[in-house]
């Protein structure tokens, strides 16, 4: 049965156990798409977790591949799908299209964002006719009804938030008193960071839904650096200087990623996180591994 983001972290919240799960992103090619199909996600659903997202694609590019990935995983599969939707290249009316035919193929969650300008690179600029904001986005399916909506949030700050991250932290807050029901942070490595942006909205700004963490366990020295620079994410001393003496030898890596992260989410748990939102770059077995360290698989 495909059921809402909310209602399933909070009846597991009701149990004691936290709440795991998976993120792809639609593959470019019919190899990568097999792949994915009969082999990591298999793999994956193998570790039982409760629910997995799909990720757009740069200025919707991905749109159709993306809606007929979430279709599939939840006909076939039977694991609850949240479908990202962005505000780029959209105006209001095609993002109600959109919608529309998501909740014909049995949506029932969205991650709401704004999304990278195309290309990922220069300024933002809003479609005519559509959102300038993801807050707005977020309205627009709370009108819609019968969704759970997630959003993004950032521990350290958005990248491109000049006020800091407190100011970041209050624009998190609007969105969820607009109607966002979860939340989903960008990848981090300190779990301080974490603990003090979730102290931050529920102490201060009132916030009362799932602030899920986001974790990518890292595989490779350079690639880790790379989608760090990229979010504008910190990497903690000891952290970078362990992935510098282990330089390029992968294999290596991966293993301290497994370590590292099994570390990191068995303090987000014992300090009260409701659960973790793996990003897999749609391989299997990293986290798999960790499911297993934390004896969940």
């Amino acid at each position: 049965m495909i059921r809402h983001i909310h209602e399933i972290h909070r009846e597991n919240a009701g149990r004691g156990r936290p709440s795991y799960s998976i993120e792809f992103f639609p593959p470019k090619t019919e190899e990568g798409e097999r792949a994915l199909f009969e082999k990591t996600l298999p793999a994956l659903l193998a570790a039982r977790p409760d629910y997995c997202s799909v990720t757009y694609g740069a200025g919707g590019s991905t749109r159709e591949k993306t809606l007929g990935i979430v279709e599939r995983i939840q006909r076939d599969f039977g694991l609850t799908t949240v479908m990202h939707l962005t505000c780029v290249n959209a105006d209001k009316t095609e993002l109600g299209s959109v919608i529309d035919e998501a909740k014909a193929r049995g949506v029932r969650n969205i991650l709401a964002l704004r999304g990278d300008p195309p290309g990922g690179c220069g300024e933002w600029v809003p479609t005519e006719g559509g959102f300038r904001y993801s807050s707005e986005l977020v309205a627009y399916l709370k009108e819609i009804g019968d969704l759970s909506i997630g959003t993004a949030g950032f521990p350290e700050g958005h990248i491109a938030q000049t006020g800091g991250k407190h100011q970041d932290w209050q624009h998190l807050a609007d969105k969820i008193h607009q109607g966002a029901h979860f939340v989903v942070t960008q990848l981090f490595y300190d779990n301080d960071d974490y603990f003090a942006m979730r102290d931050h909205l529920t102490k201060t700004l009132g916030v009362d839904v799932p602030l899920i963490p986001g974790l990518l366990p890292v595989v490779a020295r350079n690639q880790t650096k790379k989608f760090t620079a990229l979010c504008g994410a910190r990497l903690p001393e000891r952290f970078l200087s362990r992935l510098e003496a282990l330089g390029d030898d992968d294999a290596a890596v991966t293993a301290f990623g497994i370590e590292y992260c099994t570390q990191q989410i068995e303090g987000l748990i014992r300090g009260g996180a409701p659960g973790v939102h793996f990003y897999t770059l749609n391989k299997a077995h990293s986290t798999v591994q960790i499911l297993k360290n934390l004896g969940h698989a």
